[in-house]
Formats: structure tokens, C-alpha cells, sequence
């Protein structure tokens, strides 16, 4: 019985990045995928069904490592967080706002293939999806803000992801336009800055505890 030859994977996988970073999934040639790995398309239909299966194979390191934000923030029970740590979470920290950036910029080439590389893919609506999932877990701790009083006037919904939608553009342009790691890091002062949620929700300052 013959061995499948492993050392194919890695290179057709680093070829199909580079032509879909290049050309977009739809404009992609699995031909030119094949060239640029040096394979057969043989090859490359022993590995995958389809084009589209290739695509999800390249971006799933970055699906993972998203969702796996997604899934942590979800186990936190907001009931159980102080009122200032609830208050503290809607601060626009300019150390937080970093963490996401470096976060999205060491994995930016699958970054970049899921928010304007994906058309014609199950992704081709990633950033409206990603906003749907962000906007779940925060509605979360928006809700329990309001619940202790916390919120003068609290948000709708609607109004929330539109605000998150405004908010994770900022976040997606500097991939898009190909900012270096300098220009994000002076971005993400001015989105610091920019967005004063707690302002925006009219968020009450936490009360100081009475000693004795």
C-alpha cells in the first residue's frame, strides 16, 4: 500500500493563499494553485472536493482562534462580574484595543481572505456574521448593565449591532487598505478614542463602596 506523500499538504495549502490573497476566491484558478505548489490537480482532488473545500482548509487556523474568543467570552457569566467590572468592560482601553489588533494582525493573510477574499464562499458574509456573533456576547453584558441600573437609557438591539457594525469597520479597513503594523497601532488610538461607548450608553459611574 503506498504512503500519501504529506509534503504536498503544506505546499498546495501555502499556494492557494497566495493566489487567493492575489485574485479573490472567484477569479482563483485551482490551476494556477496547482503550479504555484508544483502538483498534479490530481493531486489536489486526492486532498479536496472542491475549490471552496481548499478555501475553508486555508482560513480554518483563523476560524479556530476567532471562535475560540467567542467561546471564552461566552463562558463568563456576566452575572457573576462586579458592577465595575462590568462598567470596566465597556472602556476603550488603548493596551485592550491593541491586544486585538496585534491579535488580527500576526493572523491578517486569513484575516484578509475572510473579509474581502470570501465571495462566493460559505464566508462571503463574514463581516456581517462576525458582527452577529460579537453582537450576542455583548448584548449580554450590555443586559446585565441595565439590569442593576447601570445604563441610563439603554440601546436597542438593533441599535447595538449597527453601533458594533460602525465599530468592527474600523476594526476590518486597516487589513483591507494593508495599514503595517506603525499605522495600526496609531489607528487604534483614534478608534480609542473615538468610540466613548460608555458615554454612548449613558453608563453610570460606579458608585464608591461606604466604609463602616
Amino acid at each position: 500500500m503506498s504512503v500519501p506523500d504529506k509534503s504536498i499538504d503544506p505546499k498546495l495549502l501555502e499556494s492557494a493563499k497566495k493566489e487567493f490573497l492575489a485574485n479573490g476566491f472567484e477569479k482563483t484558478s485551482l490551476k494556477a494553485i496547482c503550479d504555484g505548489a508544483g502538483v498534479t490537480t490530481g493531486a489536489l482532488y486526492k486532498r479536496y472536493e472542491s475549490k471552496e473545500d481548499l478555501f475553508s482548509d486555508v482560513v480554518a487556523p483563523v476560524i479556530r482562534d476567532l471562535n475560540g474568543i467567542i467561546d471564552k467570552k461566552s463562558s463568563i457569566g456576566v452575572s457573576a462580574l462586579t458592577d465595575k467590572e462590568l462598567i470596566d468592560a465597556w472602556n476603550m482601553k488603548n493596551g485592550e484595543m491593541e491586544w486585538w489588533f496585534r491579535f488580527l494582525y500576526e493572523r491578517r493573510e486569513g484575516f484578509v481572505l475572510l473579509i474581502c477574499r470570501a465571495e462566493g464562499t460559505e464566508y462571503s458574509n463574514f463581516q456581517h456574521d462576525w458582527v452577529e456573533k460579537m453582537s450576542a456576547n455583548t448584548g449580554a453584558y450590555l443586559e446585565e448593565a441595565v439590569k442593576r441600573g447601570l445604563v441610563a437609557s439603554a440601546v436597542s438591539k438593533e441599535e447595538l449591532h449597527i453601533l458594533l457594525s460602525a465599530f468592527w469597520t474600523t476594526i476590518y479597513e486597516p487589513f483591507i487598505h494593508d495599514f503595517t503594523w506603525e499605522q495600526i497601532e496609531e489607528h487604534c488610538s483614534v478608534v480609542c478614542r473615538f468610540f466613548d461607548w460608555r458615554r454612548a450608553l449613558e453608563m453610570k459611574e460606579e458608585k464608591p463602596v461606604k466604609n463602616g
